[in-house]
């Protein structure tokens, strides 16, 4: 436990996790990061294989030399979502260019690439930081995740070494851990989360027929009424596994799966989280590259650690990419 203790009035875990997506923040928080994002380029970035991703380049004018930190997003989240630009902005304001990057499907992405995302595509975001490397071959490279993009996040750094990934150090916040138990979360937790991601989650297939229709089974998305079903049909449709069983345990990192971790990593978790089970970070691998932060209070990504909602995991994560306060 740290030094995270926000006021009495935001400490149910619940608000802190949907403040952290929270429309009346994007104003506020969009103000605030001006600057950054008034500098943003927009790049398509060739992963290899054919693959493209998209990313947002913020870079400080005539300040090529500094530091570089990727951003990766949540599911069903994007490079203009409301954690990341919170982070994006922080780490800017301390010297960080960033680059937001867009998981395949996510953002505006959907019509770079004809078949459709899934968790265990670790080698295109692998392909993009190593792209995203030679696009910038004088900066240091720093890599944050936030949910499934901390665990992707995570993955990059197990495989930076073997790419010729200089990467420096990796940081995820509250990063799914047991897919499957992040699953049954949703679906035997709070109502709100399991409607909400069901929701992204058809717009996001609704959009990605608009350029592909002959995928099969994106007709008629209202037949799944649980993400249980919805990810059971996609599994054996749409990504090459067997069963769905097979395709979660494809990108759990609990085990002996950190063991080989040769890129300092930390993780920033919440035991309050209601979407990952807090004792899952009990059976990650023991790694001497591995450090893990455990907060009282924070839920699912939040962090919000005053009534003016910033958010204390983007203090952090800096100091930590910096090299003080961990």
């Amino acid at each position: 436990m740290n030094d995270f203790i926000p006021p009495i009035l935001l400490r149910n875990p619940h608000l802190q996790s949907l403040l952290s997506s929270a429309k009346l923040r994007r104003p506020m928080l969009r103000r605030k990061a001006k600057e950054m994002l008034s500098n943003s380029i927009c790049h398509i970035l060739d992963c290899g294989k054919g693959v493209r991703l998209q990313g947002y380049y913020s870079g400080h004018k005539n300040q090529t030399h500094c530091d570089l930190a990727i951003l990766i997003h949540g599911w069903e989240g994007s490079a203009d979502s409301l954690y990341i630009l919170s982070a994006a902005d922080y780490l800017y304001r301390s010297g960080f260019n960033i680059l937001r990057l867009n998981l395949r499907d996510h953002g505006t992405s959907h019509h770079l690439n004809p078949e459709l995302f899934h968790s265990c595509r670790i080698d295109e975001v692998v392909g993009a930081v190593k792209r995203i490397q030679e696009m910038f071959p004088r900066n240091r490279i720093f890599l944050g995740g936030f949910s499934l993009g901390g665990n992707f996040a995570l993955r990059v750094a197990l495989r930076a070494e073997e790419f010729g990934i200089n990467l420096i150090k990796t940081a995820a916040v509250c990063p799914v851990l047991n897919p499957s138990r992040t699953l049954n979360a949703l679906e035997s937790g709070w109502f709100v989360y399991r409607r909400y991601f069901l929701k992204k989650w058809r717009r996001s297939l609704r959009i990605k027929r608009l350029y592909f229709p002959d995928l099969p089974g994106l007709d008629d998305l209202s037949r799944f009424g649980t993400l249980t079903e919805m990810t059971d049909f996609f599994v054996r449709g749409h990504t090459g596994f067997a069963d769905m069983k097979q395709y979660l345990n494809g990108y759990s990192i609990t085990g002996n799966v950190l063991e080989k971790l040769t890129v300092p990593a930390h993780i920033i978790a919440s035991a309050d989280d209601p979407v990952i089970p807090a004792d899952d970070l009990n059976r990650l691998a023991r790694s001497p590259y591995l450090s893990i932060e455990i907060l009282r209070y924070g839920g699912h990504c939040g962090f919000i650690e005053k009534y003016r909602l910033r958010s204390w995991a983007d203090r952090r994560m800096a100091n930590f990419f910096q090299g003080s306060d961990i």
